[in-house]
């Protein structure tokens, strides 16, 4: 049985829902979209605060993104689901109030100074955001023309970038400046716990500060969560739709975000230390979380390019040549040092723009009726998230190198780039 859901009723060309306001509903949309964008930059912050406090090496300090992106394969599915039966609106207000409460269990963990109850608050947090982007993404793809679908979801993810620009700055300063001093790896027992619950309320105060925002806009938009006009069929199990993955384009496709979403974090995670080290620019914890926002500047502004390039060049083609770009700047990152190597490294952001957009665009052609069921699926690859990074900090640990450790994400973008020149192919396939 073929699912219907709330994205393939009453929608045409330019209109969700029978008498709504499309511009209206595109506003709403990027705003989830800078919401769950800026507060996922910010795992790049916590994870040298964290490795710090807790003397972390760095596979385990990497759980924090397993911790926070595993949510992806727990809750995209069933996310899917509940918009079939509450509908966008409803969706969102609990994918805001999951990631308020979220927020809010810093609290316990600072005070607990414990690093498994930190992933704990992360890993809520994440179940939040992926409710919102199961949301976010078929909504954006539905308003307007199926061929000009992948533009549309490059520009809205412009203001998810807007997002990692904005949030790093603010988190580089309130929580990385308390870095300097007293170093966690020189004290014990109580004077070490007592450290670190001192040391995370930083963090603390950040996360409550997100949650007070999140509750307003939560329940703003509860206050209009009968807004849109649809027409819903909940029959159905959830799980159909695996049989998606009999379709190789959908199927490569999936796999491609769990390569990216794997890559892209890695990559951003590991900027801090990386630009830390003596052989790049040998800098203090502060001064190399500030660079983290140039990452995903490039992303910004590489959406906006992308945007426009994707309304008149095909997406395969857009794929291979920003995959082909990725793998380059990592080599020239990993055999060169100093501000050369902390460059090209930053700008594979610039990269990354167009990828998820253009692959779930990709992905997403010709699904029809079962749009909503991809979408759940494919961001259930996201998990990809919370696998590549802790190998990447493993191959770091392992060689005592984070240039070779670079190889992993540079694997990923490699099959991408395989994706992309398959992708030529007609959508049918």
């Amino acid at each position: 049985m073929i699912m219907h859901s709330p994205s393939s009723a009453k929608i045409d060309d330019t209109q969700f829902g029978e008498g709504y306001d499309a511009p209206d509903l595109q506003i709403f949309v990027i705003a989830l979209f800078f919401i769950f964008g800026g507060i996922t930059s910010l795992n790049d912050i916590i994870i040298p605060k964290l490795e710090e406090l807790f003397t972390l090496d760095h596979t385990t300090s990497m759980l924090v993104q397993s911790a926070f992106f595993f949510a992806y394969a727990l809750f995209s599915l069933p996310a899917a689901a509940i918009v079939r039966r509450a509908g966008y609106m409803r969706t969102a207000s609990i994918g805001l109030v999951t990631m308020m409460v979220g927020c809010l269990l810093f609290i316990p963990a600072a005070r607990a100074a414990r690093f498994e109850m930190f992933l704990a608050a992360l890993f809520v947090l994440g179940a939040g955001i992926t409710i919102v982007q199961v949301v976010a993404n078929p909504l954006i793809s539905l308003l307007g023309p199926s061929k000009t679908a992948s533009s549309r979801l490059t520009f809205a993810q412009a203001f998810n970038s807007l997002g990692t620009t904005i949030f790093p700055r603010v988190g580089a300063s309130l929580i990385l400046g308390g870095l300097a001093g007293v170093s966690a790896a020189s004290l014990s027992g109580d004077a070490l716990i007592a450290y670190r619950q001192q040391a995370s309320q930083v963090v603390v105060n950040t996360y409550v500060g997100l949650a007070i925002a999140l509750a307003v806009i939560a329940a703003v938009v509860w206050t209009r969560r009968n807004r849109l006009n649809e027409e819903q069929d909940s029959s159905g199990n959830i799980f159909h739709a695996f049989s998606l993955l009999k379709r190789p384009r959908f199927a490569m496709g999936t796999a491609c975000i769990f390569l990216y979403g794997g890559a892209e974090v890695s990559i951003g995670s590991v900027i801090v230390l990386y630009l830390m080290q003596s052989s790049v620019l040998d800098i203090d914890a502060q001064s190399a979380g500030n660079y983290v926002a140039y990452y995903w500047d490039g992303a910004l502004i590489g959406r906006f390019i992308g945007s426009w390039v994707l309304a008149r060049v095909a997406p395969g083609r857009v794929l291979a040549f920003v995959a082909t770009g990725a793998i380059t700047l990592i080599a020239v990152s990993a055999n060169t040092g100093g501000l050369l190597a902390a460059w090209s490294l930053l700008a594979i952001g610039l990269m990354n723009a167009a990828m998820f957009p253009t692959i779930f665009a990709i992905a997403s052609a010709g699904l029809g009726a079962r749009a909503a069921e991809g979408s759940g699926l494919i961001a259930t690859a996201i998990v990809g998230g919370a696998v590549v990074p802790p190998l990447t900090g493993l191959v770091a640990d392992r060689t005592g190198s984070m240039q070779l450790s670079l190889a992993l994400p540079a694997l990923c973008y490699l099959m991408i780039l395989a994706y992309g020149l398959y992708a030529r192919r007609s959508a049918t396939s």
